[in-house]
């Protein structure tokens, strides 16, 4: 069986997101969470799961899950 390599894609995404500056490209943006404990959500577009492990944690996001993501109340797009 063989695997995309989808979920090892996300996890990289996220230790960047954690580990300093976000690098992105065009076809991502970053969101922030504003909640107050943790939040994975998965994108209907890409069906990528994005998990945002502490208020405050900031994750690239594919822009084709954009829209759905800023509909999240305690999601907040950051410009960068």
């Amino acid at each position: 069986m063989s695997c995309c390599g989808k979920g090892r894609d996300q996890a990289a995404m996220q230790r960047r997101s954690n580990q300093g500056p976000l690098v992105t490209g065009p076809s991502t943006v970053v969101f922030e969470y504003v909640g107050q404990t943790a939040l994975s959500i998965i994108g209907p577009a890409t069906r990528t799961s994005y998990r945002f492990d502490r208020p405050g944690a900031r994750v690239i996001v594919d822009t084709r899950d954009r829209h759905s993501l800023a509909a999240v109340p305690v999601l907040r797009r950051v410009t960068m």
